[in-house]
């Protein structure tokens, strides 16, 4: 039985890579103001990319239960030399289920992610394609040129998870890389081959594999609207993406313990060895109190991290979709109309 996967037919040069073509996966929620803005951009992208390398572009707009008028704004963009598909789901699912739902629905072969609050710029995109097309790269990725313009304590709190989740890992996620990132036919079939539901998409396209290359950018301001990330957000996600990843917790938690155990271990012996020189009992009331809530107040951080771990294997056990697609739409750059009959309820 073969426990791999075979993916080199799949293989790009840069006279097969304009056949392959370009799916451009795009989650939004609630980007109604610079939705249609954002899509002339991509527009422009496509014109410009079939006339330098003959690459044929689709955009897949994921609406991940946006509350305004996202999914209608989506619904009439135009495909002008680009097709378009419009998913939407049956409820706010979350980014990384609206990745998945983009990559389910990509129908050519190379796939781009990007968001659509307009800090991704489509310019970008071409010099990602090129790394692609000229230089053979599988996997694309950007990442934030500094980060001068963010708190100290948030540049120390990146720094810290990347450590955490890199501790020990065979391959290492890239410091600041994000989800902005464009991955080649093979890399595109290697990564929905795995199966697991809790995805924590950078750091499964770091793990595929592959070549990959990184492409420094400084994110533009948001046009519209404010983001939806905030302290306690992030913190979750942060979490999210270590329990889903990375067994760093779980060790960092059994280092923990040893280090406990050996400084009470040394702490005994300094006792018996002040009783026996001395012959004076070491008061207990305070040191014991204060051994018991370290230890307790560790031994409750240590269940936590363990029940994190126990939620994500019970989330695999159940097996649950990922998403609901609750409406699907496309129109094609031939002038084909909208195939409003794909509309359907049924999950994807």
């Amino acid at each position: 039985m073969m426990l791999g996967s075979d993916v080199s037919s799949l293989t790009t040069t840069a006279k097969t890579a304009a056949g392959q073509g370009l799916s451009i996966v795009v989650p939004v929620y609630n980007e109604a103001a610079g939705l249609a803005a954002l899509h002339e951009r991509l527009i422009n992208l496509a014109k410009t990319l079939r006339a330098r390398y003959g690459l044929a572009c689709e955009v897949i707009y994921v609406d991940d239960g946006s509350a305004d008028n996202t999914l209608m704004i989506a619904r009439s963009l135009p495909a002008d030399a680009i097709d378009v598909q419009v998913v939407s789901l049956s409820r706010n699912f979350g980014k990384e289920a609206a990745l998945m739902a983009g990559l389910d629905h990509a129908r050519l072969g190379a796939v781009l992610f990007m968001d659509g609050d307009g800090q991704h710029p489509p310019a970008l995109i071409e010099q990602l394609v090129r790394h692609w097309i000229d230089d053979g790269y599988d996997v694309v990725y950007t990442a934030k040129a500094h980060r001068d313009n963010e708190s100290a304590a948030r540049r120390l709190a990146v720094h810290g998870f990347y450590a955490l989740i890199n501790w020990g890992a065979r391959q290492k996620i890239p410091e600041d890389a994000g989800d902005f990132r464009l991955l080649s036919p093979r890399a595109v079939t290697a990564l929905r081959q795995l199966p697991e539901r809790n995805r924590f998409f950078k750091g499964l396209a770091s793990w595929i594999g592959f070549r990959q290359i990184r492409v420094d950018y400084e994110p533009a301001a948001r046009a519209h609207g404010v983001t939806t990330f905030n302290a306690a957000s992030l913190l979750g996600l942060s979490i999210e993406g270590l329990t889903s990843f990375s067994v760093a917790p779980l060790r960092f938690a059994s280092l923990l313990g040893v280090i406990l155990a050996g400084g009470a271990f040394l702490f005994g012996l300094s006792i018996l060895w002040e009783v026996f020189t001395t012959g004076k009992q070491v008061p207990g009331y305070p040191s014991l109190v204060i051994g018991l809530m370290t230890i307790g107040g560790v031994q409750l951080i240590m269940i936590g991290i363990v029940g994190e771990y126990i939620g994500k294997i019970l989330s695999e056990l159940k097996a649950r979709p990922i998403y609901f697609v609750a409406e699907h739409s496309e129109k094609h750059a031939d002038g084909g109309a909208a195939q409003n009959a794909s509309e359907r309820t049924a999950a994807e």
